[in-house]
């Protein structure tokens, strides 16, 4: 018979790293560049060209120097096939996940009101 394990106790082990290694977060750029241009033989200059706007923004987005824009991503929503809300959605855990790595020690003083009696 196997044993089981509760949620909380799994919670623990991946907070603690006991079973998973924590990865970076995963910059829009590199989706947009491993995952779509690479295998569509896309260059930034064509992407560029594609959605209207300049060649050096695509660049950096794929350089992962820059992040994308609503604007951007309606764009990219309109060429690839996918929703506006894929690149927005990859765009805010990037910059989360990034934030709360840099202000973690920070959140973590911050005491929780206590709930109301």
């Amino acid at each position: 018979m196997t044993q089981a394990i509760d949620i909380d106790t799994l919670r623990r082990s991946f907070e603690a790293g006991g079973i998973a290694e924590t990865l970076p977060p995963v910059h829009p750029g590199e989706i947009l560049r491993e995952e779509f241009m690479a295998p569509l033989g896309l260059s930034a200059g064509a992407v560029a060209k594609a959605l209207d706007l300049p060649r050096s923004r695509i660049e950096r987005i794929v350089k992962e120097e820059i992040g994308i824009s609503t604007d951007t991503a309606l764009r990219l929503a309109r060429l690839l096939r996918t929703s506006h809300h894929f690149w927005l959605n990859l765009q805010h855990g990037f910059e989360s996940e990034t934030l709360l790595r840099e202000i973690g020690p920070e959140l973590a003083r911050i005491e929780r009101i206590s709930a109301a009696a």
